[in-house]
């Protein structure tokens, strides 16, 4: 943590001084220090939502990125309130930043590559005098990758020091639960990686719509560890049933529980060009401020008697 406060620090000043680490070379972003709190994203959202309503639109996103650019990239919820009031006061991203203004779309495209599917219109099944019918709205459209109704525990470990293979970085985050957790969809997507890893064990990786992010769910579950019928190339939507926690992995042989502590290993790749979806220079974040920010938005599934997984409402992402 003590490294990414220096780092924090870094980047600010090299903000002062013309240079952001991540900026565009190649005509592509090559690297995203991800460091905005849940708070910071809660009151974003909210007052996206109140803008909306009160026929003054502002995005979630230009928010974020309006407060990153005077902060160089440590968001809270007081630098968005702060862009607020700009907001507020009619000025465009140009005018309330001046000359920091040369680094909002390099901040605004790296949100939006990062959170760019997590909130939009939406609708869900409900009933109304007896019948059932869509209800459509906009806000929060994204789960948190754990059922509802099932504990977890986690702190913040990205980064953190593995050495299976080789000594390498933790580019994920762990979430620890029980056995047979069902684990569902942050985001909608298709599936582009279903399968053993010897690393990630039995694991499925998502691709979202717009194909700038890559969640990477791992440990799944032993002898069962995928939704029935889930298939390579499918298309899911968000709180989909994926799969079930496990402790699965580490090791080239299938199938086998190498792993001490039951979890969820959730990763997020941001992919900003083809080629850097499988480098040396991959672009992995920190994703424990975005599963605090999810962690109170969670798709419920009921067992029926025949052991069938069934969510118990409909759901539809109308930005699809």
């Amino acid at each position: 943590m003590v490294i990414r406060r220096i780092f924090a620090v870094l980047v600010a000043v090299l903000l002062l001084f013309g240079s952001v680490p991540g900026a565009k070379a190649e005509g592509f972003i090559r690297w995203v220090d991800f460091d905005v709190s849940c708070e910071a994203m809660e009151k974003a959202l909210a007052l996206d939502i109140r803008s909306r309503e009160e026929d003054h639109p502002v995005s979630w996103l230009s928010l974020l990125a309006v407060a990153a650019c005077r902060t160089g990239g440590k968001v809270t919820a007081d630098s968005v309130e702060t862009a607020w009031q700009s907001h507020q006061a009619g000025k465009s991203p140009e005018e309330a930043l001046g000359s920091l203004h040369r680094y909002y779309g390099y901040y605004l495209e790296a949100y939006q590559a990062a959170l760019g599917g997590l909130v939009g219109s939406f609708a869900i099944l409900v009933e109304e005098n007896g019948e059932r019918v869509w209800k459509s709205t906009y806000g929060l459209k994204a789960f948190s990758p754990i059922a509802a109704g099932y504990g977890y525990s986690h702190c913040d470990d990205f980064g953190a020091s593995r050495s299976y293979g080789f000594r390498r970085k933790h580019l994920g985050h762990d979430l620890m639960g029980t056995l047979g957790t069902p684990i569902v969809a942050v985001e909608g997507g298709t599936v582009e990686a279903l399968g053993w890893n010897r690393y990630g064990g039995w694991r499925v990786g998502i691709r979202s719509n717009d194909r700038k992010r890559y969640y990477y769910y791992a440990h799944l579950q032993k002898d069962t560890p995928y939704a029935p019928g889930l298939q390579e190339g499918d298309s899911v939507q968000p709180g989909q049933l994926l799969g079930f926690m496990g402790r699965t992995g580490y090791s080239t042989t299938e199938n086998v529980n190498n792993i001490e502590a039951v979890h969820l290993h959730f990763g997020l790749q941001l992919i900003f060009d083809e080629s850097q979806k499988e480098c040396d220079s991959e672009i992995w974040i920190d994703v424990y401020q975005i599963v605090r920010f999810l962690h109170k938005h969670r798709c419920s599934y009921i067992r029926d008697g025949d052991g069938v997984w069934q969510r118990v409402y409909g759901f539809r992402d109308l930005d699809v």
